[in-house]
């Protein structure tokens, strides 16, 4: 298959298109470079040294015997994003290109309206390239379990559910609620593409995916095809910075009571759940709705299971709630339902949690210096009141 990645220099975005030509697929990688620009400005870096994208495609290749097509632009240029997409007719695009951080949404007016005007207008361009240049392109779209925020409902596996109103039923869209503008930005995503999809007949996926946590996929295999890592305050995901904190000898630190509960994946089980939904897509002119985890855990309980592994390791780790810098219920109800992967094979974590968690730390461990100059942005700097 020919699939075009748009975001392919980001944390899944690499790691997935070196999934993609390990299996023999063409790939064609688009990006513009704006996550390290934006991580360097909260003053953090990858935890793992990133190569440049030319180091990555020479070493891939030479491992691979595949040549990743790569193009650096930024897909709110319609006339660049449109060309490249009539040039290449992908069977599959996956977009990966929007600002992916919550907290960065909330830091202020500019970075609120910086993430909705680069994540909606991006969408709506990727459409548009689509209906005009290659209507039967596959769109897969990575969105987030956070459009739901906490319902007190099963999140269903499903875009539309019948409800009452004053005795009066209909038909409507799952309600959502998201915690931070970034979260809002993947709601209107939901919603432009579902229009799409009503109106052209845009075959889509619509991936509502958890938190994701690790530094390797069996394809990458030596340190010239290292994907990023992020552990800071702002970009970083709990457990990668959990271990991050546990590697510098500080505390771990969940936020508030430690209740917040969550669907998380592994990186490896990710990009595998997304090799096979490309590969097994749904039918032509469908919209189909995924649940993508594989395991549902408090971030109290990731924190004791952080330590315990920290602690085999020989590494002493503490753990020390910390006032909670977001608006969200601490302690509440979470059950999504997930049908769509198991009948794609994918029916448990490939790895569990505490064997994840000893290779994340045992890579970690050989970056502890560069780490060290980090310490300094673990915390939370960006609170949703303020």
């Amino acid at each position: 298959m020919k699939i075009m990645i748009l975001g392919i220099d980001g944390y899944i975005g690499w790691a997935l298109g070196l999934r993609l030509i390990a299996n023999g697929h063409d790939v064609i990688g688009v990006d513009n470079f704006y996550t390290r620009k934006a991580v360097r400005e909260v003053g953090s870096d990858s935890a793992l040294p990133l190569p440049s994208m030319e180091t990555r495609i020479k070493e891939a290749k030479k491992v691979f015997g595949k040549e990743i097509q790569f193009y650096n632009l930024d897909i709110k240029n319609f006339a660049k994003i449109s060309e490249l997409i009539k040039r290449y007719k992908p069977d599959a695009i996956v977009d990966f290109a929007e600002q992916r951080s919550a907290p960065y949404s909330m830091v202020d007016a500019e970075h609120a309206i910086y993430t909705m005007h680069n994540n909606i207008e991006g969408t709506i361009n990727v459409l548009y390239a689509i209906k005009q240049f290659s209507p039967d392109t596959h769109l897969v779209k990575m969105g987030t379990m956070g459009e739901y925020g906490t319902p007190k409902f099963d999140i269903p596996e499903s875009a539309f559910v019948n409800t009452s109103i004053n005795g009066k039923e209909d038909l409507i869209t799952v309600p959502k609620w998201g915690g931070s503008w970034y979260h809002w930005s993947k709601v209107h995503d939901t919603n432009d593409i579902l229009f799409a999809n009503k109106i052209w007949g845009i075959t889509a996926t619509d991936i509502m995916q958890g938190p994701v946590y690790g530094t390797r996929t069996k394809e990458i295999v030596n340190k010239k095809l290292f994907t990023r890592l992020d552990f800071d305050g702002v970009w970083g995901t709990v457990i990668n910075r959990y271990c991050v904190e546990a590697i510098l000898g500080m505390p771990l630190t969940p936020y508030g009571k430690g209740g917040q509960t969550r669907a998380f994946l592994s990186l490896e089980d990710s990009v595998e759940s997304l090799k096979r939904l490309i590969e097994n897509p749904p039918n032509k002119g469908e919209y189909r709705v995924v649940n993508q985890f594989t395991e549902i855990y408090t971030v109290m309980e990731l924190a004791n299971e952080v330590k315990a592994i920290a602690e085999k390791l020989g590494i002493n780790a503490e753990i020390k709630p910390i006032e909670n810098p977001r608006v969200e219920a601490e302690q509440h109800y979470y059950n999504p339902e997930r049908n769509v992967l198991p009948k794609l094979g994918i029916l448990k974590p490939s790895r569990t949690l505490p064997d994840e968690v000893y290779a994340i730390l045992s890579d970690l461990k050989n970056y502890r210096k560069r780490l060290e100059k980090y310490r300094d942005v673990l915390m939370p700097k960006v609170k949703w009141r303020d």
